[in-house]
């Protein structure tokens, strides 16, 4: 589908990277910005089929956050249209700090009293030694705003992760950030955005029936 876009008008696919084996790990551990692994065998596949549901639109430039997992999903989305992917650092996955790598139940178990601060208020509330929810909407947001606006009249994708996407949509559907939480980001979910003039809106969020 190559349908043309008004020259006013920016339409963006935000996806979240395919999955390391870290996000199939059961029970699921914290994976942030300072775990840079590479996709799993599923998180290829998962790529592979959104470069093939997105081939058909007429994607004219594709971005990513830096870490490799979003890097490697990004450039199988751009092969079928010839694209090179440029990396925005301010797109990087949320700082965990101190639970890099852990699941929630031994977070619970190490670290209670700040346990039970964070889950009463996970916007602002930082993982211990990282980053809040508020401070990745903070950085995120205005970048994603950024480059629609400088890509007019053109169609991009933005591959990112779940606490990035997560921060975006809830400023963009005006979620209150300490409940960001409950907008599910499937790997490979697509969420469609839409910028005219200066009103950027959300027109659909995880698609990921091309997954099943």
């Amino acid at each position: 589908m190559s349908t043309e876009i008004p020259s006013n008008v920016c339409l963006s696919y935000l996806v979240r990277h395919g999955a390391t084996d870290v996000n199939l790990a059961n029970p699921p551990r914290l994976q942030g910005r300072a775990t840079n692994l590479g996709l799993s065998p599923t998180g290829k596949e998962q790529a592979a089929r959104t470069a093939e549901f997105l081939a058909s639109r007429n994607i004219e430039a594709v971005f990513s956050s830096p870490l490799v997992r979003a890097v490697e999903t990004a450039g199988i989305i751009a092969k079928p249209h010839g694209l090179a992917v440029t990396t925005i650092d301010e797109l990087i996955e949320v700082d965990v700090g101190d639970w890099e790598g852990m699941s929630w139940p031994d977070i619970e178990a190490a670290d209670r009293d700040y346990y039970d601060r964070y889950m009463a208020d996970t916007g602002t509330v930082p993982y211990l030694g990282g980053e809040s929810f508020q401070d990745v909407q903070d950085r995120a947001l205005p970048a994603l705003r950024n480059l629609m606006s400088e890509h007019r009249g053109k169609q991009i994708v933005i591959v990112a992760h779940n606490i990035v996407n997560r921060t975006c949509l809830a400023g963009l559907l005006h979620i209150p950030i300490a409940q960001a939480r409950v907008i599910s980001q499937d790997n490979c979910g697509i969420n469609v955005l839409r910028m005219t003039d200066n009103e950027l809106k959300v027109r659909m969020t995880n698609v990921a029936f091309h997954l099943e």
